[in-house]
């Protein structure tokens, strides 16, 4: 069995330098202004769903430590909109961070700690030296043991200083809507007339409102203010709300200023069909992202329910995606019980007429998951769970955070793969198999913004989608605040309308509201707001060029290279080897050619790599892992039984540069303690 490695050296922190700071009130911060406080250095880029469960699974420890802990979230993007100042100030306003942010777009910060993957978490003690170096997420258990040792060693040392932190919150955005996520059209008679009650005539008081409701209303999921709005078609009457717009969980009485029901930043819903709604007892579905829930609501009574998971993030539970040498991961059913389903960060759902279910972007496994509402069935139907770009049959392929769903006229299922800037297909055969297929995107570190062919074409992290009445795609292209158009007959990329601030979906509207037209509807996060857009008759052909995120490479020498991955249980933890080494590296490398010897996968954190003279540049992967279980050895120094175990995983990319006077070792931390 590999040992734990560790260094006891000590390594005073470097100084926190880039572009700007927030939520500090305009002041700049030191790590001398800092010192006498545990800090946790958060590093973060605000398209990543990993960074953002860390943000939640942070903010217990903050508060309970508030007084000697200051968490510092260093923004180090990946793509070219993260290091827009502008959008970084929406970001820290939308999810609620309430910690000072370093802007570090030119990823200074990031280089100075060796920071190699999104989430990175770096813990500095009060004397301003580093004592904690984590990688991904699942750490709050071990920083919840670790914060109190270092509390309990500088005040026995002197040198904490409790007191207040340096944050100073930001002026709060005021309006109707907050960060809005997606919309779906209510066509009449399926709307909230009947909460609204009658009037005198025996006529829909909710009907004269706004005088739109004949035309049907819109539903909006109000993401910044943990609610649901529906309205008028001129969006701008508020027909109903539905959630107290408290961030909670809550099921229960939805409607209006007495609601009690609680949302968590909910994102994609979905009206399912009236005979379906007439069985389930609901006529909306919702992704209630950050409770990691599926919601129901009732637009006859007002009610809110819970229709799957158990609010535990998936990752925390069942642990990090488990593929076999095929690279096939689990797909199929998970349980009989939708309510003991763990689920994560759930970003959009859609109705399916082939398989008769809503089909559920579950952006934090990089899945597709499927939900029967009548019987309430949850299954995987497509991703093992890997981050990335790939095709095939749906238990093999990857996916990358997706975030859009719409379904065609075919009954196919049209993917806004979110991290990959990608269009994904699910295509769904009579039988019920489902086959992957990407129809623009390369990979995860490949963004642009270009038409023409859809080989050539580039988008850039879009999270929504929708199918044109001609039957070509319309994307919310969103960090580059477009609408784009995907036409599957000729396999070409075009841009449909420009300008528009962080577009979270995109829908057709049929109603002619605005016209005799059929128009787009855009939900425009970072304006708060819905908006119509014309469909082009000629659309425009852009080329901004095709980008890559720079990260930066490490020098090594062809050759030998000796791998290190450093992990350390936490305290009060043991690695699990009840069944064998516990730990384990998968190493592959992009070209393939780049390794000569020492890929696959095989146990222990420890291996020599054998790296070509004959290859100038490229990509190592490596993915490790490492099980540690709670609770003190028994007599015999073994793990107690019924003991919770935890599984630690991070997957890293790391660009190599090849030159002879390279490094001949890479240290990596999974769990590094020093």
């Amino acid at each position: 069995m590999s040992e734990t490695v560790r260094t006891h050296a000590r390594v005073r922190a470097s100084e926190l330098v880039g572009r700007n700071w927030l939520n500090t009130g305009g002041k700049t911060l030191d790590l001398e202004a800092l010192r006498g406080k545990i800090v946790l250095l958060d590093f973060w880029t605000f398209c990543c769903i990993n960074c953002l469960h860390v943000l939640d699974e942070l903010r217990p420890l903050e508060e309970q430590y508030s007084d000697v802990l200051v968490t510092v979230g260093v923004h180090s993007p990946k793509f070219e909109h993260e290091a827009d100042p502008v959008a970084l100030a929406a970001a820290v306003e939308r999810y609620e961070i309430h910690h000072p942010v370093l802007d570090d777009p030119e990823l200074d910060t990031w280089k100075a700690y060796t920071a190699r993957a999104w989430p990175t978490l770096v813990v500095i003690d009060p004397e301003g030296y580093i004592v904690a170096h984590l990688s991904g997420e699942g750490h709050a258990d071990g920083l919840a043991v670790l914060i109190p040792e270092l509390i309990a060693e500088h005040e026995a040392k002197g040198t904490l200083h409790r007191g207040s932190g340096p944050y100073v919150a930001p002026e709060a955005t005021s309006g109707t809507l907050r960060f809005p996520g997606k919309a779906l059209f209510l066509p009449q008679g399926r709307g909230s007339a009947a909460l609204a009650g009658t009037s005198d005539d025996g006529s829909s008081e909710r009907a004269t409102a706004g005088g739109a409701a004949d035309k049907g209303s819109w539903l909006v999921t109000d993401t910044g203010h943990h609610r649901l709005v529906e309205l008028g078609t001129d969006f701008q009457t508020v027909l109903a709300t539905f959630g107290s717009g408290t961030k909670g969980y809550a099921d229960g009485p939805a409607a209006g200023d007495t609601a009690s029901a609680q949302f968590n930043e909910p994102q994609g819903l979905v009206l399912l069909p009236e005979d379906v709604a007439a069985k389930a007892g609901f006529d909306v579905v919702i992704a209630d992202s950050v409770n990691h829930r599926l919601r129901g609501l009732s637009l006859t009574d007002g009610k809110a329910s819970t229709l799957a998971g158990n609010g535990i993030q998936r990752l925390l539970e069942t642990g990090p995606a488990r593929v076999d040498e095929e690279g096939a991961g689990f797909s199929g059913s998970l349980g009989s019980d939708p309510l003991e389903v763990a689920l994560s960060s759930p970003w959009d759902v859609v109705w399916s007429r082939k398989l008769n279910a809503v089909v559920v972007a579950m952006a934090g496994t990089h899945q597709i998951f499927s939900f029967d509402p009548i019987t309430g069935a949850v299954a995987i139907i497509a991703g093992n769970g890997l981050e990335g770009l790939l095709d095939g049959p749906a238990h093999e392929a990857w996916f990358a955070q997706s975030s859009g769903l719409a379904e065609d006229a075919d009954g196919n299922i049209w993917v806004a793969d979110s991290e990959t800037s990608a269009l994904r297909k699910l295509v769904i055969a009579e039988d019920g198999t489902i086959t992957v297929e990407s129809a623009v995107g390369k990979g995860l570190f490949d963004f642009g913004f270009r038409d023409g062919p859809a080989a050539e074409a580039r988008l850039q992290h879009p999270l929504g989608v929708t199918v044109l009445p001609d039957g070509s795609v319309a994307i919310a292209d969103t960090y580059n605040g477009a609408v784009r158009r995907y036409d599957p007959a000729s396999g070409t990329v075009s841009t449909l309308a420009r300008g528009l601030a962080e577009p979270s979906d995109v829908i057709v509207d049929h109603t002619q509201a605005a016209g005799s037209e059929p128009l787009l509807v855009v939900v425009e996060a970072n304006k708060h707001q819905l908006v119509y857009v014309p469909i082009p008759k000629e659309a425009q052909q852009v080329d901004e060029g095709a980008s890559q995120t720079h990260r930066p490479k490490s020098p090594v020498a062809p050759g030998p290279l000796d791998l290190t991955v450093r992990f350390t249980a936490p305290t009060g933890q043991k690695l699990d080897d009840r069944w064998g080494d516990p730990t384990q590296l998968k190493i592959s490398s992009t070209p393939p050619e780049l390794l000569v010897s020492g890929g696959g996968t095989s146990v222990g954190l420890l291996r020599t790599l054998e790296l070509s003279r004959d290859v100038p540049e490229g990509v190592l992967h490596i993915t490790a892992r490492a099980a540690a279980c709670d609770g003190p050895e028994t007599e015999d120094g073994e793990i107690p039984d019924h003991a919770a175990c935890h599984l630690y995983q991070q997957d890293w990319g790391i660009p190599v540069v090849l030159q002879a006077d390279g490094d001949t070792e890479l240290v990596l931390d999974l769990r590094g303690m020093d």
